[in-house]
């Protein structure tokens, strides 16, 4: 796969008060961008008209990762943010309690430190040095890890948002079970409880993937030629009845609505080259950019993400790089809002 296009290309100019530092009131509530695939034509909408897009027989993909409150500060100031657990692949005694970690600063966790937590409480041994302030510790605790964690640990907001959050819960989705993402999959965020029913009343089918966004989905894009940037992985699951529908869904018709793009990496990760989406897990580093060649979603759902992005990156491999370039300037002058608690946009 190779394109013509650099990183500069994906640069869009935004104003900062357009990115959103708290959730809308309501998660509905939000505005929605609709671009027409077939036509081109773009049109705003409240995210609720969602339902006159849809149609019988579509089938909706969502991430059903949950965010740990994965960022914690060390007795003497590191901060580290935990990445990926070792043993989500291999459950062996000697990958118990390892991690992949994100330091900061690097210089205090060298081969050998050992960084305290909480007085204590959690202790996290440097075992490798990987790159980029990455590290691979052990942890050592008593008790259990998930209600320490959240007694301890802070939830990783993007840096973008600079306000105190009232409700950290807003940064989950409604349908969010399978702790261990580091960042909500936020596409999401804008669905509620009773939305989802009026749309599964509607005969669209609701299909649940895991995906724990990790480092990898944020990475900035740092080579001007985009093919050299290397995706880090990070751990996806597709159940065998969720792949039935999904694959039922293509051979009547329907259409495949990715959630987000971390829904799309993974049923695009999991396809094969005649589109049928295989059960399984494991990890994926799928960089998706203009030039790829879709296996399996037909629609996709997200928000509008920071210039020069994979994110914005993958939007462009979808739409089209002209189309989507017009669609964030459009969206800039109609003053829409930006990033994770931002407003929607829906390519169908």
């Amino acid at each position: 796969m190779s394109t013509n296009l650099k990183k500069e290309d994906f640069f869009y100019e935004l104003p900062k008060h357009l990115i959103a530092q708290q959730p809308i009131e309501q998660r509905d509530g939000s505005r929605l961008m609709h671009i027409c695939r077939s036509t081109g034509a773009i049109s705003h909408n409240n995210f609720t008209d969602i339902k006159s897009i849809l149609r019988p027989g579509d089938c909706l993909v969502v991430n059903d990762s949950r965010v740990i409150p994965a960022r914690l500060m060390s007795d003497n100031n590191v901060e580290m943010l935990l990445h990926e657990s070792l043993a989500r692949e291999d459950n062996s005694a000697a990958q118990e309690n390892r991690w992949t970690v994100m330091v900061k600063p690097g210089r205090k966790a060298r081969e050998g430190d050992v960084l305290s937590f909480a007085n204590g409480k959690l202790t996290a041994t440097v075992e490798e040095i990987i790159e980029d302030g990455l590290r691979i510790v052990k942890l050592a605790y008593e008790g259990e890890f998930e209600p320490l964690l959240v007694e301890i640990g802070e939830m990783p907001l993007p840096h973008y948002i600079e306000e105190e959050q009232k409700n950290t819960e807003r940064y989950q989705t409604v349908y969010a079970k399978n702790d261990g993402s580091v960042a909500a999959p936020t596409a999401g965020l804008h669905f509620t409880e009773a939305l989802l029913d009026e749309i599964r009343k509607m005969g669209v089918n609701i299909a649940q993937v895991t995906l724990h966004v990790g480092i990898g989905t944020f990475r900035p894009v740092k080579e001007d030629d985009i093919t050299k940037h290397h995706m880090h992985s990070e751990y996806c699951r597709v159940e065998p009845e969720v792949a039935d529908l999904i694959n039922q869904t293509k051979k009547n018709g329907g259409r495949v609505i990715a959630i987000g793009t971390t829904s799309c990496r993974t049923i695009e990760s999991r396809a094969n080259e005649n589109g049928e989406v295989i059960a399984g897990a494991g990890k994926t580093d799928i960089f998706i950019y203009p030039g790829y060649k879709f296996k399996t979603m037909d629609g996709l759902l997200t928000n509008f993400h920071l210039p020069e992005s994979t994110l914005i990156m993958l939007v462009s491999a979808f739409a089209g790089h002209a189309k989507t370039m017009e669609a964030y300037n459009e969206a800039v002058k109609q003053e829409y809002r930006f990033f994770s608690y931002g407003d929607a946009m829906i390519l169908l």
